[in-house]
This record gives C-alpha cells, structure tokens and sequence, in this order.
C-alpha cells in the first residue's frame, strides 16, 4: 500500500478508536479496497466492523435491504441507494458509523447523465439520517476507485469530527 493510503488508514483508525467507534462498509465499484485499506493498520479489529462487497443490484437488496424500487427508479450509481446501502450497513452490523460507495469506475457503462467516473457515497452514523455526496473523477478504472476510496475514508474524518 502506497504512504497516501497507510496514512489515511491510521488517521482513520485513530480517529474512530478515540471516539470508540466501529467502521463497516459497503462497496461496491470499489470492490472492498475500502476494507483493504483500512484492515491494514494493525489493531483494525478494534474499530472495523465488517465490510460488504454488493456488486451487484441483487446483493444490494438481499445483503442490505435496499429496495428493488430504489434501484427501479434512481439506479444502483445514485445518492438514494448510496443512502440506504449506508442504513443497511449499520442494521446489519455491529458498526457505529458506515459508509458505501456505487459508481461507474469504467473504462464502459457510463451514459451522458452519469459518465464513467461519477460514483455515489453514503455515510450513515447510529441515530442519524444518512449523508451523501456524488463526485466526478477523472483517470483510468484504477485512479477512478482509488479517488473514491481515499474521498470516502476522508469524508469520515470531515463529517463526524
């Protein structure tokens, strides 16, 4: 793992470690680097949780309660399923905070109202309404994930200080 992403991995984990928090995850177009990343500290166990990997629509609902209408109606790169993979994460987790991530990493499937590089984030804290947020990256499938990795995990760090 690059200096980048074993810093971030320990800002993270000292930082839900202090507040007493557990991370888990739901990845999609990432496909677990989330997990990877933030596992890779020593002493992770002690605030990361579990991590689900729902490539497909199918997973999104049966593993995190997404619904089918969601899908139906916003599709799988969108802040609403984003939001609920995040509500289904912590109900079917031990975790206090979560976050997901679906997007278009590339180098096909993108359209003009999503091209490739848009990808959708939640983040969902116990008690609180899901948050969201939608970026647009640039680069080849490698650089468009790892953008959402490194902008998911900081997100964290920004929204629950």
């Amino acid at each position: 793992m690059d200096a980048q992403l074993d810093t971030l991995s320990r800002q993270i984990g000292e930082h839900l470690a202090t507040h007493g928090w557990r991370l888990a995850t739901a990845e999609s177009c990432t496909g677990g680097w989330v997990a990877e990343v933030v596992t890779a500290t020593a002493g992770s166990s002690g605030w990361f949780d579990c991590g689900f990997i729902t490539y497909s629509n199918d997973a999104k609902c049966a593993l995190l309660g997404v619904s089918p209408m969601t899908l139906a109606r916003y599709g799988a790169v969108s802040e609403q399923t984003t939001a609920a993979m995040a509500k289904g994460t912590l109900e079917r987790s031990e975790a206090d905070i979560s976050l997901s991530i679906s997007g278009i990493a590339g180098p096909g499937g993108g359209s003009k109202d999503k091209p490739v590089g848009t990808v959708c984030f939640g983040w969902a804290r116990s008690g609180e309404a899901p948050q969201t947020a939608t970026c647009h990256f640039t680069g080849d499938r490698e650089a468009v994930r790892r953008q959402a990795v490194i902008f998911a995990l900081e997100e964290i760090l920004r929204r629950y200080p």
